[in-house]
C-alpha cells in the first residue's frame, strides 16, 4: 500500500517535467523571435537562454544526469532512490535539449534503479 502513491506520482511528475523541458526548448530556445531580440538588449532570457546554450555545448546537464545515475543505481535504500529520480530529471532535460547520446545512459541507469525492487534484508533463525 505504501508504494501506489508514488506509482501514480512518479508518472505524473515526470509527464510534466517533459512538457516544461520541451516548453523552453521551443518557446527559448528554437524560437526565431529571440534571435533579434537578444542581438539588440540583454534582457533576462537572453541571459538565460546563452547559459543553457553554454550548458548544452559543453554537456554539462547529461554529464550532471550520468553523475547522478551511476552511484544512485549503486546506493541501497531512499538515498539511491532520490539520486536515481534526480538522474532521470537530469537525463529528460538533456535529452530534450539536444544532448542524446549522452544522456540516453544516464536515463536508463536512473529508470533502471528507479524501478529495481527494494531488497529484503534476510533473516538467519
Amino acid at each position: 500500500m505504501r508504494r501506489s502513491p508514488s506509482l501514480i506520482l512518479l508518472p505524473v511528475s515526470v509527464a510534466l517535467w517533459l512538457a516544461a523541458c520541451y516548453g523552453l526548448r521551443f518557446a527559448l530556445m528554437e524560437d526565431d523571435q529571440w534571435v533579434g531580440l537578444c542581438a539588440e538588449a540583454a534582457h533576462w532570457e537572453c541571459r538565460l537562454r546563452s547559459g543553457l546554450g553554454m550548458l548544452i555545448h559543453f554537456k554539462v546537464i547529461a554529464w550532471s544526469a550520468l553523475a547522478a545515475a551511476v552511484p544512485a543505481f549503486l546506493l541501497p535504500g531512499r538515498n539511491g532512490w532520490w539520486l536515481a529520480l534526480l538522474g532521470l530529471f537530469l537525463a529528460i532535460l538533456a535529452l530534450v535539449l539536444y544532448t542524446a547520446s549522452l544522456a540516453v545512459f544516464g536515463l536508463v541507469i536512473a529508470a533502471l534503479r528507479l524501478v529495481r525492487a527494494p531488497q529484503v534484508a534476510a533473516r538467519h533463525c
